[in-house]
């Protein structure tokens, strides 16, 4: 039976790239904003294009169906879905984020021939190994847009990524895991990361 994906439906977002994505990687994928629907799931996946605290403050009562101690389902973060299970941002002022991966959500500050936002093609490096990555070269080229970075500690990177600086571009703590860049939008290494979590990580 294919594997019951939960894409969280909280108005922010590209949800059907995502669908997409999960169905070519071989999910039965569902959007939705039902908490029940989203605790019973195999894996859940957290996307999200936009601003840090609008994405908290859309997200709502969903933060208690996410953050539920019983509830120990894979959870996967997409771009601001990943900046969102961190500690807080400094997008437009301090917020909280969810607490789910330890560090903060820094801005990039543009460096010489370097723009922000950093967006288009750059490497992974992997840094520990992880079923997320199965099959994977150390260094793999996926596709970025993004204008802040996630500040972990080692602990929690499972990639690093170079522009301006070196920043983690994939997290992980327990179940939960997130990546900066997007793997709807990545190609073969992105569709790979995507059967990954579905058939290792779920």
């Amino acid at each position: 039976m294919k594997k019951r994906i939960v894409i969280i439906d909280y108005g922010l977002g590209n949800l059907r790239s995502v669908f997409r994505g999960l169905e070519r990687a071989g999910a039965a994928p569902t959007i939705t904003a039902d908490p029940e629907t989203i605790a019973s799931a195999d894996g859940i996946v957290l996307p999200g294009v936009g601003a840090f605290r609008e994405g908290m403050e859309m997200l709502g009562d969903l933060k208690d169906t996410v953050l539920d101690p019983a509830n120990d389902t894979p959870l996967l973060g997409i771009c601001l879905g990943m900046q969102m299970l961190m500690d807080s941002s400094e997008e437009h002022g301090v917020h909280r984020g969810l607490g789910l991966v330890p560090g903060d959500v820094k801005r990039f500050i543009p460096a010489a021939g370097e723009k922000v936002p950093h967006m288009g093609w750059n490497t992974i490096r992997i840094e520990q190994d992880t079923p997320l990555f199965d099959g994977l070269r150390e260094e793999e080229y996926v596709y970025f847009v993004h204008s802040y970075y996630a500040a972990a500690a080692p602990a929690h990177t499972l990639t690093s990524t170079t522009y301006i600086h070196p920043f983690a571009s994939a997290v992980k703590n327990g179940s939960t895991y997130g990546v900066q860049f997007h793997p709807e939008k990545s190609g073969a290494v992105g569709l790979k990361i995507l059967e990954n979590f579905i058939e290792r990580v779920c």
